[in-house]
């Protein structure tokens, strides 16, 4: 006898919370000034999923954060297939002016889609971008590139996405950013996580990066006591 696979949606996803759960989760969280910077990634682009809200995950924890602070401001400056150099000279000075404190720096997936990509380079432009949104005083997250993003012209693309996201965690650490490790997440294994374009998270895949980066700003209130 088969077991027919449950239909997903936001309700009953295990990798999901309701905004409600999430909020709780915030409850003592001192942001108000949220912005995400960067390329596609950061500005939650993706096709519609059913059972799922087409929202982008920037959005999602933006309205989360309003479940807290009503007045949350927010700001999203990301562009699609924006690399890191693009990034630091179209948005820093948008981001400076905003005066966050709760930034979204981004992964440099852009920054692969070169014949050769040059890991020296792409490292010191993503440390430059860190450091930069390091200096508004804001709390940084930011997160790795999934397995399930493959780009087929690039048969060494597996090892680009795993250079640079240890580039991404090192730099996570040094400036201790909240870091949501999406390489080997469940959520990789789903045929429906990608837009049709095969790179973009589907609204599926915003909602789970959603409830990840609101558990590790919870778990970073934890580890600062600012929970009780």
């Amino acid at each position: 006898m088969t077991t027919a696979t449950p239909f997903l949606t936001e309700e009953n996803d295990p990798h999901c919370l309701p905004a409600a759960a999430a909020a709780d989760l915030l409850a003592h969280a001192p942001w108000r000034r949220f912005a995400s910077v960067g390329d596609s990634l950061s500005a939650g682009t993706g096709d519609p999923s059913p059972g799922y809200a087409s929202l982008g995950w920037p959005d999602r924890v933006a309205d989360v954060l309003r479940w807290v602070h009503p007045d949350l401001a927010y700001l999203n400056t990301a562009e699609t297939g924006a690399t890191t150099s693009w990034t630091l000279l179209s948005q820093l000075d948008r981001l400076v002016e905003f005066g966050p404190d709760l930034v979204h720096v981004p992964s440099g997936a852009n920054d692969l889609f070169r014949r050769d990509p040059d890991y020296t380079f792409i490292e010191a432009e993503l440390a430059q971008l860190f450091e930069a949104a390091a200096r508004t005083g804001a709390q940084l997250t930011t997160v790795t590139l999934g397995r399930a993003f493959v780009v087929p012209r690039y048969p060494d693309w597996t090892d680009r996405v795993r250079r640079v996201n240890d580039i991404v965690r090192g730099l996570a650490v040094e400036h201790g950013a909240v870091l949501v490790d999406m390489w080997d997440h469940p959520v990789n294994d789903r045929p429906d996580l990608l837009s049709a374009d095969g790179i973009h998270f589907a609204a599926v895949g915003q909602a789970v990066m959603a409830t990840e980066i609101v558990k590790g700003l919870a778990r970073l209130l934890d580890a600062e006591g600012a929970r009780p």
